[in-house]
């Protein structure tokens, strides 16, 4: 008896246990066994597909549903050493076996398309390329497939600089010369041959070039045994090196406004260009070096060099001076004549040597000419007579002075004696 009701127990035991199994197994069952994966085009699954470290690619799963399943998502990751990076689709639905008449019009399943864009991790620093694995899943509310992981070759891109540093000073002054320091290494496939590297500042006109010669792709390893993986063609010359610095100079112009300035990094050869910017500030206390003081132009040169400047005033007015140089530190001052009569308005263009337009003063004024029919008046004739009247006035005062008698200054009585 006590056998039986074992065996009995036992089946029970065994019969929930399978229940179990069963539950386990449809809520945990695969949404899909018929699937294609393409990356770039290129089925994943009977090629090696090679990428280009740094791009985007593009992964597609093509499968057929076996269950129907809401709030599906695919899922893909990229497995770096030190960088993972992932993409998740929007949710849908899937659906399966389809009767709309009879038995004969069942479909099976249906099939679908996904389409996740992944952008390569950059890992490789002391290698052309290596393998990363891709890891993908289709993930519903009960249902899941996890398909078998990728192995994708990523290269480094043919030709590629990276521009590492950038360094000047965050504040300069107008006429400054200053330098601009630069580390730039080789992250590409092939070496680099003639690097060429140009600083700028657009706005303001000015640019420096210079030649940084040849940058190899990978270092050379100590001895052949070590090259590996890492030096798989050739051993180069122990000299060359991947990374490689250099400096430049540039000269801000005198008399910029302040402000915030973008100076620009452009470094380029045959095979590639790379580019990069940061901001400066451009302080500047004299702005301006060309003035207008009365019916007079003055020019001061702040620099550390003579400047020649050409100036031209409109007809009918004159200047004194129409090329004139001023030396280092100094001004100069240029009388400017309105050579008519009346009110008179015009303009007085100041140019570099080369001819360029650093200023444009405006005169206007009266030169005090009187209307027709009357009679102008010389101030140095008003203040002749002024000045008559004044010493005639003295001289009368004067006159009656001298001639009025003196009072006596008591009385004295006779004397006898």
């Amino acid at each position: 008896m006590n056998k039986m009701n074992t065996k009995n127990a036992l089946v029970s035991f065994l019969a929930i246990v399978t229940v179990f199994c069963l539950v386990a197994t449809v809520s945990a069952g695969e949404i899909t066994d018929s699937y294609t994966v393409k990356v770039d085009g290129t089925d994943a699954y009977s090629n090696t597909v090679s990428v280009i470290a740094g791009e985007s690619i593009s992964v597609k799963v093509y499968f057929t549903s076996l269950v129907c399943d809401t709030d599906v998502t695919f899922e893909a990751e990229l497995e770096g050493d030190k960088v993972d990076v992932d993409a998740s689709s929007a949710p849908f639905n899937v659906e399966t076996h389809s009767c709309e008449v009879n038995e004969t019009d069942c479909v099976e399943g249906y099939a679908y398309k996904k389409t996740l864009t992944l952008k390569v991790p950059y890992e490789l620093k002391d290698s052309r390329s290596d393998f990363l694995t891709l890891n993908l899943e289709l993930d519903g509310k009960d249902h899941k497939t996890v398909f078998p992981e990728i192995q994708l070759r990523v290269q480094r891109p043919s030709y590629n600089v990276a521009i590492k540093s950038v360094s000047a000073s965050q504040t300069v002054e107008a006429g400054e010369t200053f330098p601009v320091d630069l580390v730039l290494k080789n992250i590409g496939y092939n070496d680099l041959d003639d690097l060429y590297v140009t600083v700028s500042i657009p706005s303001l006109g000015i640019e420096k070039t210079g030649y940084f010669g040849d940058v190899v792709a990978l270092e050379c390893c100590e001895n052949e045994d070590e090259c590996g993986d890492v030096c798989p063609y050739e051993c180069c010359d122990e000299d060359d090196e991947n990374t490689v610095s250099g400096r430049l100079y540039l000269e801000v112009p005198y008399g910029v406004n302040s402000g915030i300035y973008t100076l620009e990094v452009e470094v380029t050869n045959d095979d590639t260009t790379s580019t990069k910017v940061i901001d400066i500030t451009v302080q500047n206390d004299f702005e301006q070096n060309v003035f207008k003081s009365g019916n007079s132009v003055w020019i001061v040169n702040p620099t550390d060099n003579v400047l020649g400047y050409r100036i031209v005033a409109e007809s009918p007015a004159s200047v004194s001076e129409s090329i004139v140089f001023v030396p280092a530190g100094a001004s100069k001052t240029i009388a400017v004549s309105p050579n008519t009569e009346g009110e008179y308005s015009f303009s007085v263009n100041v140019f570099t040597m080369k001819g360029e337009l650093v200023e444009t003063l405006t005169f206007s004024g009266n030169t005090g000419a009187v209307a027709d029919g009357e009679t102008e008046t010389n101030p140095v004739v008003i203040l002749t007579v002024i000045l008559a009247v004044i010493f005639i006035v003295l001289l009368i005062v004067l006159i009656v002075l001298i001639g009025k008698k003196p009072e006596k200054s008591g009385e004295f009585g006779e004397s006898y004696y």
